[in-house]
């Protein structure tokens, strides 16, 4: 089965072509990753559109989903910056019982 994941890379180039493209500069180096991680496109997407009000926030934060490999990217993130599960939490707009819930799952 063919893995149905979004081109992000072609996404954003479509919107700062179009929307903004003063923003192109800002965002050439993280388009120019082979691969894009979700944390990746979170930082792409604050350069790109700014903080978001609470709605957005609160609807982006409920559709979001992780793979394996940016859970532990997050977990390693919080190990290098020697963060609390609740610095971890606010940081990446995450529920604090998510990750925990991660932290048993992948750290043993």
């Amino acid at each position: 089965m063919k893995n149905n994941k979004p081109n992000y890379f072609r996404i954003y180039n479509d919107i700062l072509k179009k929307r903004f493209p003063h923003k192109i500069k800002e965002c050439e180096a993280i388009l120019r990753k082979s691969d894009l991680s979700v944390l990746d496109i979170l930082e792409i997407n604050k350069i790109i559109f700014g903080k978001s009000n609470e709605d957005n926030q609160a609807f982006d934060q409920k559709h979001r989903s992780y793979q394996r490999s940016d859970i532990l990217q997050i977990l390693d993130y919080q190990k290098k910056n020697r963060l609390n599960n609740v610095q971890l939490a606010s940081h990446f707009n995450l529920s604090r019982n998510t990750v925990t819930k991660w932290k048993k799952l992948y750290v043993v």
